[in-house]
């Protein structure tokens, strides 16, 4: 396995803590220590103290102290700002992306060639973006009046972000806030809090000013809690599951807050029977297995028309035996650990349960031998669940896919839809009018046809159902981070009014 020459190179940085505010790391005053544990070997890389609800106070002070100033910058001055912010990213790629396989088990290659890149390609959208935020175009539409709409900042936001992607889900959260004008206190997992705190002292030497990007690491009851119900606090971003996704929204309706929810997912992955077999196997094995399967579009759930049922199952089932699980740090692998040791016993335990009512046909076990300390498990592919089942209705998150087989075109889309949750889906056809109705009929944030999981910074990201509702990325992500002011200029100088009549006096 990978030697301590891996470990965390900004580790120095943020001794003193990993809460990151008005520009600098501080230490939790929480009195509780936490440890960031590579997944791969079970060895403790980081050790810090969780924040408490003081170091959120203190967190949304500096947003807030910091907010007039940065929202009065002009579109020009943040975009500027934001590229030289894409531009440190770039320059510390390889940083941030050991420092991601370390805490999260990512196999390097994924991390260099998917997250980080990701992240500097959103970071440059936005900093264009911030340019392009107007309203409505200026008009009469009273006969005496002139209107326009103002798109203008909210406040202080406060964000919770999931430990599955932590550098990408800083950056859905913290880009378009800042981008419109506003500032921002971000809680990351406390399974990985390293590249969050990365990012927001990558923002301070691109020169954006201090207390603009704020992180906060604290246990969610504790931390996030606060952060969320703060009466300083004037928007809530959330990603994780549906559950919690539920307390946040008890919580921010309290206080009447702007709410945007990116909840949990269990995609769909439909195959007519006309589709490309190849095409759909090998898409079958990436979309399921991207991130060890902890990815909330990851596919799921794969519906196979009967010709081809028993052909995709051997397909996959022979796919997945050639992939290699091993040390996130080696270039060859290509599935590194579960995010933990929890995590890795959680989806055992849906494994173990299906095979009480289902077949499993390939994986299903933890490797033994050198990889037996880390949080690995093996690509692991299940047939024959009947759709009430819990793994066809309950999210696993991770290296687990379910095949189902259906008849009628009917039945698939219908099967595609019987879940709560409606985030990602994917059609494989050659058919065009097959492939569009799947696209018109399947209930979900995001349809591919003929591929599964490509993300691109200009198209949103969000869900329907239990899955969440508002979007990240793209400049759809700005209806959720600004407000709208109409203004209205009375073209007239007539002191009285026409319609005054309708309150007093006569025409």
């Amino acid at each position: 396995m990978h030697n301590p020459g891996h470990r965390f190179p900004a580790q120095d940085r943020f001794a003193d803590g990993a809460q990151f505010v008005a520009g600098r790391p501080a230490k939790g005053t929480s009195g509780q220590s936490y440890a960031v544990v590579d997944p791969a070997t079970g060895d403790a890389v980081y050790t810090y103290e969780l924040a408490g609800p003081a170091d959120v106070d203190a967190a949304v002070g500096a947003a807030r102290d910091a907010f007039p100033g940065w929202s009065a910058t002009t579109p020009g001055e943040r975009s500027d700002a934001m590229h030289r912010f894409a531009a440190v990213l770039a320059d510390r790629a390889d940083e941030f992306a050991r420092a991601e396989s370390l805490q999260c088990g990512k196999p390097i290659k994924l991390t260099r060639e998917f997250d980080v890149p990701g992240t500097i390609d959103n970071t440059a959208f936005f900093a264009g973006a911030a340019r392009h935020l107007q309203g409505q175009s200026a008009g009469e539409y009273s006969g005496d009046h002139t209107s326009y709409v103002r798109r203008e900042p909210i406040g202080v936001v406060g964000s919770i972000a999931p430990w599955n992607y932590p550098l990408q889900m800083a950056a859905w959260k913290v880009l378009p806030a800042i981008a419109a004008g506003n500032t921002i206190v971000l809680k990351p997992a406390e399974l990985t809090p390293l590249t969050s705190l990365m990012f927001a002292e990558a923002a301070i030497e691109a020169g954006i000013p201090e207390g603009v990007v704020n992180i906060v690491t604290g246990a969610g009851r504790d931390a996030g809690e606060h952060l969320v119900g703060h009466p300083d606090v004037a928007m809530t971003s959330f990603t994780g599951s549906t559950g919690v996704g539920k307390r946040v929204a008890e919580i921010a309706t309290a206080t009447v807050k702007r709410l945007h929810l990116e909840l949990g997912g269990k995609a769909p992955f439909v195959v007519f029977d006309d589709a490309d077999l190849e095409a759909a196997v090998h898409g079958a094995v990436a979309g399921s297995l991207i991130n060890t399967g902890q990815d909330c579009t990851a596919a799921t759930r794969a519906y196979v028309q009967r010709p081809l049922y028993d052909a995709f199952v051997a397909g996959v089932a022979d796919l997945m035996e050639t992939v290699r699980v091993g040390d996130p740090f080696d270039p060859a692998t290509d599935l590194g650990p579960l995010v933990s040791h929890a995590q890795r016993d959680r989806v055992a335990g849906f494994v173990e349960r299906a095979r009480s009512y289902a077949r499993v046909v390939a994986g299903g076990t933890a490797p033994g031998g050198d990889l037996a300390r880390g949080a690995f498990y093996r690509p692991t592919l299940i047939a024959d669940a009947a759709q009430d089942s819990e793994v066809v209705q309950s999210e696993i998150f991770g290296p687990v896919l379910v095949v189902v087989p259906f008849d009628s075109d009917d039945e698939g889309i219908r099967l595609a839809n019987d879940i709560p949750y409606g985030l990602a889906a994917s059609a494989w056809s050659r058919d065009v009018y097959r492939a569009n109705r799947a696209t018109r009929e399947i209930k979900a944030g995001c349809v591919w046809i003929n591929d599964h999981i490509p993300i691109i910074s200009e198209m949103p990201h969000g869900g329907y159902k239990a899955s969440g509702f508002g979007k990240d990325m793209s400049t759809y992500s700005f209806e959720e981070y600004t407000q709208i002011k109409h203004v209205m200029f009375d073209n007239t100088a007539v002191a009285r009014k026409d319609w005054h009549r309708t309150i007093f006096g006569d025409r």
